[in-house]
């Protein structure tokens, strides 16, 4: 007997399976196909399915306390689908869908060009009707009744009045014009009301082919509240969707603040939904086959009751000096609020005026609105606390202040005989007492000429320890320099140095060092700027880093490193951090300037002292004037509490006129930070001579 031949069974073994596998795929096409044929054929002649995008909401933007500034609400819409239901049908679905809208007092579509009572076209002028006739293949020249009577037979609405014939031939046209399918719909009309849409989705049978489309929309819940740091989203442009992964061309995106600056956390992640109906348009059934993502929630530094009173009482101030409240009036045009935590860098409070509503960007703003916000001087889309630098005036002192002690060139206890006038290189220069009154201050040391603001002070200082030595502290404290605040846009300024006025193609004379060291020449700085500069002076000298980012916190609810928060946000705003040497400047220096800046708010003859008069928590100040062209621009600066620094203040007035002013801005926003609520006294609105200027 022979051996079995393994391959031959091997290969009769694989022959019977295959032979088994084609009987069982006959059977299975035969009862698919015979059997049951019909069955599934009637099932997809009666059966529709289409996919949709759901769109993410957008990650909410939160103060520190978790007031929502930037969140999300849901646009309804209602969109028509084709679907295989009669024309008559059709035409008494639109109708039904309209007066249930109208009900509501809800908008829908229209862009149909003939009105009725009277029957007349909607078109200006005589040609714009005929290339509209002939785009719809109509006669030229006829009347408006003709050209709406042939729609009306077109679309077999005859049994209808006209009024209701003209609301259904809105969408008809409609339709006609952009076209729809069972998976593209034309939709009839977009932010409708809750009432609405709750008709639509109960009563689905009622309006075969129709739908509501959810999509999460931006929602600035304060209005104008933070405008300048919070941004505006808007519809995405042609270029930016090119040049983008991961977006459709009918996404929102980032315009600007930190919508712009966040738009990667910000953005969220799209789901997809399936919609099951029947032929005739009615949803037998919707599931989501990809889950929506929300966008990260983003905590800023800002507390909204405090922001909410720097705004309110900037703009007040400003109606107040433009109409004369304090005296003299001034032609005040804009102005600037910033308030910084002295030892962390986060930011209290940061408005810039005018300001602007962030919503009306959303679908696009009005020309008029957008003239409003745009033309003239006052443009309140450009964020003046970091977009715009200026000169800082007296209160640039301090700097000098800090410089001379540092590099030894004058004392704590020394003191200078201010006659009014410093003789210096054949001419003369002016302290502004003298300008005003024809008298100098006397005798001052450190601490009192920064309470008079003396000028005399500071020329003497700076003469003797020269430009290099004010630039090296004044360029420790920031000024000059980007700050890295988490916003695009920021301006440098610019630091009055020999090199920056080389830079100019200017010579550097012997004078422009007795002018940087009033805060004057070349000095322009942005107002962030400067209240970085006093919190390092009230913090001790330490370096901070200026921020609005408390915490990112993913939908899962873990919170998104600090250091990927800071490698994003450099790379994003091409932020380049410069390492520098920590002067460590001497405790009784910045005791004395401190002192100083004391006796501003809490001395008879300081500069703020009759805003400050009564304030139950002792606060440190100092006001400038600095000449702008015509304008001469106000600045305070300030912090409390006295004996261990908080928070620091600055406040700049375009063309405020005297720096006095402003201060009544910083007592505002430090009554709301520290919970006092006292009334300014009456006597506040009077300012001693010490405080026209400086």
């Amino acid at each position: 007997m022979k051996p079995l031949d393994k391959k031959n069974i091997r290969y009769n073994i694989m022959s019977l399976v295959i032979y088994i596998i084609g009987i069982i795929i006959i059977i299975r096409l035969f009862s698919l196909q015979i059997v049951h044929g019909n069955e599934y054929l009637e099932q997809s002649n009666s059966r529709l399915t289409r996919e949709t995008t759901v769109k993410a909401s957008r990650g909410n933007i939160l103060d520190c306390n978790g007031n929502i500034l930037a969140g999300t609400k849901i646009k309804y819409s209602l969109e028509l689908y084709k679907s295989k239901i009669e024309i008559t049908q059709l035409n008494n679905t639109i109708l039904n869908a309209i007066d249930v809208l109208e009900k509501n007092s809800d908008e829908y579509i229209d862009n149909f060009p003939i009105s009725i009572n009277p029957i007349q076209y909607t078109f200006t002028t005589q040609e714009q009707i005929n290339s509209w006739l002939v785009e719809n293949d109509l006669k030229d020249n006829i009347s408006a009744e003709e050209a709406l009577n042939y729609l009306i037979n077109k679309y077999q609405l005859m049994d209808y009045n006209i009024e209701n014939a003209r609301k259904i031939i809105s969408v008809r046209y409609g339709i006609e014009k952009n076209g729809y399918t069972s998976m593209k719909p034309y939709t009839i009309a977009e932010n409708i009301s809750l009432e609405s849409m709750l008709v639509f989705e109960e009563q689905n049978n009622s309006f075969p082919g129709m739908a509501i489309e959810k999509t999460p929309i931006r929602k600035y819940s304060y209005g104008s509240l933070a405008s300048h740091v919070l941004g505006y989203v808007g519809k995405i442009s042609s270029d930016e969707y090119k040049a983008l992964d991961g977006y459709s061309i009918s996404d929102y995106i980032g315009k600007t603040g930190i919508e712009y600056s966040f738009e990667k956390y910000l953005k969220g992640e799209d789901g997809i939904k399936q919609t099951d109906m029947s032929i005739d348009g009615t949803i037998t059934g919707e599931y989501m086959t990809k889950e929506a993502i929300s966008g990260d929630d983003i905590t800023l530094t800002i507390d909204a009751n405090i922001q909410d009173v720097a705004e309110k009482s900037l703009k007040e101030l400003i109606e107040k000096i433009k109409d004369g409240s304090f005296g003299e009036a001034y032609d005040a045009k804009s102005g600037a609020v910033v308030a910084l935590n002295v030892k962390t860098g986060e930011v209290i409070a940061m408005c810039s005026y005018p300001d602007f509503e962030p919503q009306l960007f959303l679908d696009g703003i009005s020309n008029e609105k957008w003239d409003e916000y745009t033309k003239g001087e006052r443009s309140a889309l450009l964020n003046r606390t970091i977009q715009s630098s200026y000169a800082p005036g007296s209160v640039f002192k301090m700097a000098t202040a800090v410089a001379g002690l540092e590099s030894g060139v004058i004392t704590t206890e020394e003191t200078m005989y201010d006659s009014g006038i410093y003789y210096y290189g054949g001419s003369s220069w002016r302290c502004w007492i003298y300008t005003d009154y024809g008298i100098g201050h006397g005798t001052v040391n450190v601490a009192d000429a920064i309470k008079h603001s003396c000028n005399y002070f500071f020329y003497e200082t700076a003469r003797r320890m020269g430009i290099d030595n004010l630039v090296k502290y004044a360029r420790y404290f920031g000024l000059g320099s980007k700050t890295g605040i988490e916003l695009v846009g920021e301006e440098a300024g610019m630091l009055a140095s020999k090199e920056n006025s080389e830079a100019l193609n200017k010579p550097w004379y012997g004078g422009d060092t007795l002018n940087a060291a009033i805060g004057q020449g070349d000095n322009s700085f942005t107002p962030l700027q400067i209240a970085k500069y006093i919190a390092m002076i009230t913090n001790g000298g330490k370096d901070i880093d200026v921020t609005l980012i408390k915490k990112i916190t993913r939908a899962d609810g873990t919170e998104v490193d600090k250091t990927e928060i800071e490698e994003y946000i450099n790379d994003r705003l091409g932020i380049e951090k410069e390492e520098k040497e920590d002067l460590q400047i001497k405790e009784e220096t910045i005791e004395a300037v401190m002192e100083g800046m004391k006796s501003v708010t809490t001395e008879t003859g300081g500069t703020a002292y009759s805003v400050f008069k009564g304030f139950e928590i002792e606060v440190g100040g100092k006001t400038g004037s600095a000449e702008a062209g015509e304008n001469v621009n106000a600045w305070f600066t300030g912090f409390a509490p006295y004996d261990d620094p908080e928070i620091a203040v600055v406040v700049f007035v375009e063309n405020g006129g005297h720096g006095n002013y402003t201060a009544r801005v910083a007592r505002a926003i430090l009554e709301s930070y520290f919970g006092t609520n006292e009334e300014i006294e009456e006597d506040r609105t009077a300012t001693s001579y010490t405080e026209h200027t400086n």
